[in-house]
């Protein structure tokens, strides 16, 4: 489907107020974007804290951005809270993480709910504790019916994991005859991935100023608009969203071809 059969974004009165300050239109707005929260750590030594307050501080930022995408009518928010490389982090650190994911769950539901948010989760469910993996199933089927922006969060993930896992079904289907593997192509092999065919994401914002995409949506940023701030997850609010959308809309995304005045203008390809 081309951007313009796309149904308009659900964009609420105060959302509308915010694009005009902005001076953005909402056709103008990433329908999925994705997050690397990068910087927690940093963030709290800068202040003599120990890497854990940088963590809590950063639940601040999800809710501040949750509540921004639904003004926005955002389509679907991708999180990425912890990777399959961070298991390497001090065991500590990683027992807080996993605390205070199992809190999130729970003291945020209620809004998730009254904000019509459907919260959904992709990455490897081993190794998760039994109490996180409870709540995550409990949110994920509270919110299962609401209609609203998906929220997704990356727990125990990684981009090359979940290509490799997809690519281990399909060859199992392959073995076992329910697979022409002629008939596969890219659509049907996105099937295959945790996120389900679900659009891929227009924009990719990483915070703390790392330029690269660590693993996270690696199929699914092939031709993703990539965003990067300085500025560390936990000070990143609703005004930084707006910012990086308001240089989104700036882009021209081509696909690898050419916009519709080049090749009205018989721009040669190349």
């Amino acid at each position: 489907m081309r951007p313009d059969e796309l149904p308009p974004l659900n964009v609420t009165v105060e959302g509308l107020a915010r694009l005009e300050g902005w001076d953005l239109r909402p056709e103008q707005l990433p329908r999925h974007v994705a997050i690397i929260m990068d910087g927690n750590g940093r963030w709290a030594q800068q202040r003599g804290l120990p890497r854990v307050m940088g963590h809590r501080r950063g639940v601040r930022s999800v809710r501040a951005i949750v509540e921004e995408g639904v003004r926005l009518g955002l389509e679907q928010v991708t999180l990425y809270c912890l990777s399959v490389e961070n298991w390497k982090r001090p065991a500590r650190e990683v027992r807080f993480l996993m605390r205070l994911l199992r809190h999130f769950l729970v003291a945020e539901r209620a809004e998730l709910m009254e904000r019509n948010v459907r919260l959904t989760t992709i990455g490897r469910r081993d190794g998760l504790p039994p109490e996180v993996l409870a709540e995550i199933d409990r949110t994920v089927a509270e919110t299962a019916g609401n209609t609203g922006m998906v929220l997704r969060l990356a727990i125990n993930y990684g981009g090359r994991a979940e290509i490799l896992d997809a690519a281990r079904r399909i060859a199992e289907e392959a073995r076992d005859g329910r697979l022409d593997p002629a008939t596969l192509d890219e659509d049907a092999f996105a099937a295959y991935l945790e996120t389900g065919g679900a659009a891929d994401p227009d924009l990719l914002i990483r915070t703390a100023g790392e330029l690269r995409v660590s693993n996270f949506l690696l199929w699914q940023v092939s031709y993703t608009e990539l965003w990067v701030t300085d500025k560390f997850w936990p000070d990143f609010r609703g005004d930084d969203l707006l910012r990086a959308c308001a240089d989104y809309a700036l882009r021209t995304r081509k696909f690898g071809g050419l916009p519709a005045s080049s090749l009205a203008a018989g721009t040669p390809a190349g």
